[in-house]
């Protein structure tokens, strides 16, 4: 699993929100979680395997907002029962 996080500028509210989330769901139907937080200014995907930072960006970009920065890493769920591992 894979974690990208995006500073994304010039998303203002909720609906600002749900249209990147909307638009990086139908472009990449395989990632398992897409949040955005218009507060934080940041657009965070979890994958399966690693995407394509640059087909990402141009996604959200043609959304009508600006991405200031692409950064992956691993991703590993940290669940209730893995406390102590």
């Amino acid at each position: 699993m894979f974690k990208t996080t995006m500073k994304v500028e010039g998303m203002m509210c909720g609906m600002c929100e749900a249209h990147v989330n909307d638009a990086v769901r139908k472009e990449f139907p395989k990632v398992k979680k897409v949040t955005s937080s218009h507060g934080k200014g940041e657009t965070v995907v979890i994958s399966p395997e690693e995407l394509d930072q640059e087909a990402l960006k141009k996604v959200v970009e043609a959304t009508g907002y600006q991405v200031l920065s692409v950064s992956t890493e691993p991703y590993e769920k940290k669940g209730l029962f893995s406390f102590g591992k």
